[in-house]
């Protein structure tokens, strides 16, 4: 049985910034697509992202999503409101400031949509948009959130455990890993028009997996957030969570999942190799050269700028998955 540490006060229901209401349920149907039979709520369910700056703009529409809550991944400490987990992250596809994702990513056309399943399989395919919510069951798992620059999260997120598709795929005996890759579309990716905006980086964004690590249960291909499908800012609409990894390994928008014999590159470890790894396994132990990672700023309903500095644990709390790297030197693979 999966088991958690509580950790931060208990919030009520008044510490949650409330959501705006968005009344157009035309304009939420063409840009979204029809969710599937019962999942589509009443419009006065459906809610609009919030932006740190307040500026008046169209936002992306989210719709409901049917699910179920696992209860093996329900654990007991305090949510992140979901208006910071919408409007306070890293996508640098839209901007490398936190406020751009929400700002700039609401124009992000999702469906249609496509992933395609390739490489070292017996049955190569592609995922629709429909696909993503309708090959696997959709499950509720809330994980803790740990991002490599010390700020952490708990986010409810939805999805389908990756070793369901992996198991669909059929691996060869030679796949060792799974690549990932994220949308390349500059046309409604600012920060893929230019290295300045995109804070330098060489797109498409990639990402890995040992095979062992993907096959993991804790590692989810997410499609939902708070109950709704992921706004745009946030990955919309599949994306990888590897709880026990650093955020930047839980690749957003992907299109690709390609299985390979050889470790595949990775975008943070090709532009800065001395300071993110191709594990970014949660080590509070282990340094950023820039700073520690000994503690984390966890974001609950205050101010951003408000201190509410918590230990780091060891794989992010995760302990079940140690023994994926016994006998591994961390501080050299890390």
């Amino acid at each position: 049985m999966f088991k958690e540490q509580s950790i931060g006060k208990v919030l009520t229901e008044n510490d949650v910034t409330d959501e705006n209401i968005f009344l157009n349920r035309r304009k939420m149907l063409k840009r979204m697509g029809f969710v599937g039979a019962g999942s589509l709520l009443a419009t006065s369910q459906n809610a609009n992202a919030i932006s740190l700056f307040g500026k008046k703009k169209e936002s992306f529409v989210t719709a409901p999503v049917a699910h179920t809550k696992n209860t093996e991944y329900q654990i007991t400490e305090t949510l992140t409101p979901e208006s910071k987990v919408t409007t306070y992250n890293n996508f640098y596809e839209f901007g490398t400031s936190k406020s751009d994702p929400a700002e700039n990513a609401q124009s992000l056309t999702v469906n249609p949509w496509e992933v395609k399943i390739t490489g070292a399989v017996e049955k190569s395919f592609t995922l629709s948009y429909d696909d993503l919510y309708n090959m696997f069951d959709i499950e509720e798992r809330i994980y803790r959130f740990r991002c490599v620059e010390a700020w952490s999260m708990v986010i409810p997120w939805l999805g389908f455990p990756l070793y369901k598709l992996i198991k669909k795929a059929k691996p060869l005996s030679k796949a060792k890993y799974v690549a990932f890759k994220t949308l390349y579309r500059p046309s409604e990716m600012p920060g893929q028009k230019s290295r300045f905006v995109g804070g330098g980086i060489d797109y498409p964004y990639v990402e890995g997996l040992r095979m062992d690590e993907a096959m993991h249960p804790l590692t989810l291909m997410s499609v939902g957030v708070y109950g709704k499908t992921l706004p745009p800012q946030n990955g919309a609409p599949i994306r990888l969570v590897v709880p026990w990894k650093y955020g930047f390994k839980s690749i957003k928008s992907v299109v690709e999942i390609n299985f390979t014999e050889k470790e595949p590159p990775t975008t943070w470890n090709i532009l800065a190799p001395q300071e993110y790894g191709f594990y970014a396994n949660v080590n509070p132990a282990v340094s950023h050269p820039r700073w520690s990672q000994a503690s984390e700023r966890r974001i609950t309903s205050g101010g951003l700028l408000t201190r509410n500095r918590i230990d780091t644990l060891p794989f992010n709390g995760y302990s079940e998955v140690a023994s994926l790297y016994d006998g591994m030197n961390l501080r050299k693979y890390y």
